[in-house]
């Protein structure tokens, strides 16, 4: 009992760190996604319109775009030395799978950026606006790029197809058209991209709102404010259905899962919606309930009185901890509510033309710029917590995936990328609210490699020549 308890333990602290190294770390990218975008839209709208505040916001987040961009860089490395130090036996038997996926995503995104951030960071004066917007366009297609490998690869995890396993355990690939589009992948692509497009925007949007709060005149300022209003607008509707389509494809391809989110212990038709909770894993009930009777079959069922499995249905070992599952889905639902809800007022306060007459919507978007993070964090935590006590869903347990080492040593490197962590996201972070405390100015000077003095200037620099003046 003594091995196995040190064993539970030794895993235990692996999950931890891997959780906390992906979860410190998943913000950058998705702020790297949805900001490049964001700076191709706005460069792309400068060259067209010849517009000086679109190249000044431009700039603006261009520096934070940088140093965002390094710092995802260098979190992300850490966590691929797990797989050899924590999870050897999860890289030795899904390395056939996930090693070529993990390379696709180095041999195009991670080149695609590394070839054109440069040139889109430094170029300007070299290679002309045109050419540099097809620079910054390359780059945000390099990010979108990087998503898609690293979610096909978690996807695959998560419904596993295409593969066959040999008789050494190992899984194989047997269609890669399979692998990469396994039935979860969609889905969680697009739920992604749309998570990290609205992180940004409220960003973005609260950055807008804490200048427009000292000075409701200035330009860059409301222009940050209404594009990230747009895009709360757009797609926090659609990301909810986006959600809905996920939630459906969960249904089918991970019912313990679903069973978790929804808090649901007992199979029937005509499944209640419980709003809130207490899953009690020890009884298998749900106590202290609010619930919705028949909505939760009507939502994931389209149906009345669908049947929705509910977790006394699975073996006890093969359950998630579902007091984790269920708390986190419903933070990550109210803040998409929350979100969509805040674009679908500023569409209201627009067509009356008062989006930057009111003070209490910039509040609210100043108070609400963490939330998109913190969404995508807790549907994170839904994906991986949910999937638990699994690996390869329902084929590889994650006891059966860890390296032989002991707590000691797996407690010993925690300790270590805490602290590294700490001091790498601490410094980065306030680095990063310095740049977003300083109001965007006409001429705004882009990154340079001395950036870190070249931010805290305030002195302006002449406003670049459009293409069309020299015509």
């Amino acid at each position: 009992m003594s091995v196995v308890h040190h064993v539970a333990e030794a895993v235990l602290l692996a999950r931890i760190q891997f959780a906390f190294t992906i979860g410190l770390h998943i913000i950058l990218p998705a702020f790297s996604i949805g900001l490049a975008s964001f700076l191709m839209v706005l460069e792309a709208l400068w060259l067209f319109t010849g517009r000086q505040v679109y190249l000044d916001v431009f700039q603006y987040w261009l520096k934070i775009f940088a140093v965002s961009f390094a710092m995802g860089v260098v979190s992300g490395v850490p966590m691929s030395y797990q797989f050899g130090t924590n999870w050897s036996v999860f890289a030795q038997r899904t390395g056939p799978v996930l090693g070529p996926l993990l390379g696709y995503e180095v041999l195009t995104a991670f080149f695609l950026e590394a070839g054109f951030l440069g040139v889109m960071l430094f170029g300007r004066e070299k290679v002309g606006p045109r050419l540099h917007v097809l620079a910054t366009c390359l780059v945000a297609l390099g990010t979108l790029t990087s998503g898609f490998w690293i979610l096909a690869a978690n996807s695959w995890m998560q419904t596993p197809a295409g593969y066959v396993i040999s008789p050494g355990g190992r899984f194989l690939p047997a269609n890669w058209w399979a692998v990469i589009f396994n039935p979860s992948f969609p889905y969680r692509f697009v739920h992604m991209v749309f998570a990290a497009y609205l992180s940004t925007a409220f960003a973005v949007g609260a950055v807008g709102a804490f200048h427009l709060l000292r000075s409701p005149r200035n330009e860059a300022a409301r222009l940050m404010f209404s594009m990230a209003l747009w895009m709360a607008a757009i797609l926090g509707p659609l990301q909810i259905l986006a959600g809905d389509a996920h939630g459906i494809n969960t249904f089918r391809y991970q019912p313990a899962k679903l069973a978790a989110m929804e808090g649901d212990f007992t199979t029937r038709s005509g499944q209640p919606l419980v709003l809130f909770g207490w899953p009690d894993m020890k009884t298998q009930h749900t106590i202290d309930k609010i619930e919705v009777p028949h909505l939760g079959s009507l939502i994931i069922t389209h149906s009345w009185n669908g049947t929705i499995k509910g977790l006394r249905a699975f073996p006890r070992n093969d359950e998630p901890y579902v007091p984790l599952v269920f708390w986190a889905f419903r933070l990550m639902v109210g803040l998409g509510f929350l979100i969509a809800g805040i674009g679908l007022a500023s569409l209201w306060l627009r067509w009356r033309g008062r989006l930057y007459d009111t003070r209490w919507l910039p509040r609210v978007v100043l108070a609400m710029a963490p939330a998109g993070f913190v969404a995508l964090l807790a549907g994170w935590t839904v994906t991986e917590a949910g999937r638990q006590p699994w690996t390869v869903y329902g084929i590889l347990r994650t006891a059966e995936s860890a390296s032989p080492i002991g707590a000691a040593g797996v407690g010993t490197s925690l300790a270590a990328f805490a602290l590294v962590y700490l001091v790498v996201y601490g410094s980065g972070l306030r680095f990063v609210l310095h740049l977003m405390a300083r109001p965007p100015a006409p001429g705004e000077a882009g990154p340079s490699p001395d950036l870190p003095l070249r931010s805290t200037g305030i002195t302006p620099t002449p406003p670049l020549q459009h293409p069309a003046a020299g015509e």
